[in-house]
């Protein structure tokens, strides 16, 4: 299984904690925990870079229902 995975089916799991707790937000997963919720995709992602490797969290939009996390997820990984 691979980390994304393992951070979607966190957010699958606790779903409906973490819509009570971060409802509207873009949360940030890694390690099975939330490290971070930002008001928008762009800042969750510019945020999270900074401080982690890019391909080891996953963002994800804290909504309730299953049509929240019906979509494709990919990592973004730096090229060097």
């Amino acid at each position: 299984m691979s980390n994304l995975e393992k951070e979607f089916k966190y957010f699958i799991k606790h779903q409906t904690e973490l819509v009570k707790k971060y409802r509207g937000k873009f949360v940030v997963i890694k390690d099975e925990k939330v490290i971070g919720a930002y008001d928008s995709e762009i800042n969750a992602y510019t945020e999270s870079q900074k401080k982690e490797t890019l391909g080891t969290f996953l963002i994800q939009e804290c909504k309730p229902g299953e049509t929240s996390y019906s979509q494709t997820y990919h990592s973004r990984v730096a090229v060097k």
